[in-house]
């Protein structure tokens, strides 16, 4: 990786940093690339159980670095968060504005710092807010908040982020990466893995189904999880009064429900 991303991995955690301080960790095509391949890194290795990201302080990001024409750079990643088969935490610990907090809204939970600025500002340089805002910021906040930000492109702070719906949590800038991290291991640590891969992924695209088919799909997912070696050791943790010893593999065990608004295959 370069130096714009530091990638750390202990206990089942994957930490990314945006690095690059001195421009507030906007963002270029070299880090959109390093970020890509962590996030795919991310995915597919079962020894990684949750994944936080943040900023080398004092910012989060501050958005695209135009400086250098950095065409590239974009928050539109490949696979982006929500994609992720293992749970993503933003420790939004500073500014973050334009695709920096795109980036941020396309985790699963959010903490932000409560005197920080936040926006999604690019209507007034005369483009449109990207990194999948147009549909984050509806499903995170409803219509009319996601019509207020955007069409403004106002700022606003981590307080009136939660009031929104856009932050789990809004807390001292100094807080907000424990408080990923305490999550992240909580979630690495205690949690069985395919579950919460299938939990995340029909928490995003719920939205898109009909109730009769989000509980099909609760029932069928609940069957196949049953066979997996996590369902096993579940029923066996029960039985002996202890805590289980989680090994499955989200890799290995997943159902072919490879694109977003399929329904799995779990033949």
């Amino acid at each position: 990786m370069s130096s714009e991303l530091l990638v750390d991995v202990r206990a089942g955690v994957a930490v990314l940093t945006l690095n690059r301080p001195a421009q507030r960790n906007a963002v270029t095509a070299t880090m959109t690339a390093e970020l890509g391949a962590a996030l795919r890194r991310c995915d597919t290795d079962d020894a990684i159980r949750a994944v936080v990201i943040t900023g080398t302080p004092p910012a989060f990001c501050a958005g695209a670095d135009l400086s250098a024409g950095a065409g590239g750079a974009s928050a539109t990643l490949d696979p982006s968060p929500w994609q992720v088969r293992k749970p993503v935490i933003a420790a939004v610990n500073g500014h973050a504005v334009g695709i920096g907090l795109a980036l941020a809204l396309q985790c699963d939970l959010r903490y932000f710092a409560d005197d920080a600025v936040y926006g999604l500002s690019q209507v007034r340089r005369g483009v449109l807010a990207d990194g999948y805002a147009h549909w984050t910021v509806p499903r995170l906040a409803g219509l009319a908040n996601a019509a207020d930000i955007m069409l403004t492109g106002r700022t606003f702070d981590g307080d009136e982020a939660k009031s929104m719906g856009l932050a789990n949590a809004s807390l001292p800038a100094a807080e907000v990466l424990p408080t990923a991290l305490a999550v992240a291991e909580d979630i690495a640590g205690g949690s069985a893995p395919l579950p919460v891969a299938l939990t995340k992924r029909l928490i995003w695209e719920s939205l898109g189904m009909t109730p009769a088919v989000v509980g099909q799909l609760e029932s069928e997912l609940n069957a196949h999880v049953a066979k997996s070696i996590d369902g096993g050791e579940a029923m066996a943790a029960f039985k002996e009064r202890r805590q289980p010893n989680w090994s499955g593999s989200v890799n290995d065990e997943w159902p072919a429900w490879d694109a977003p608004g399929e329904r799995p295959s779990l033949d």
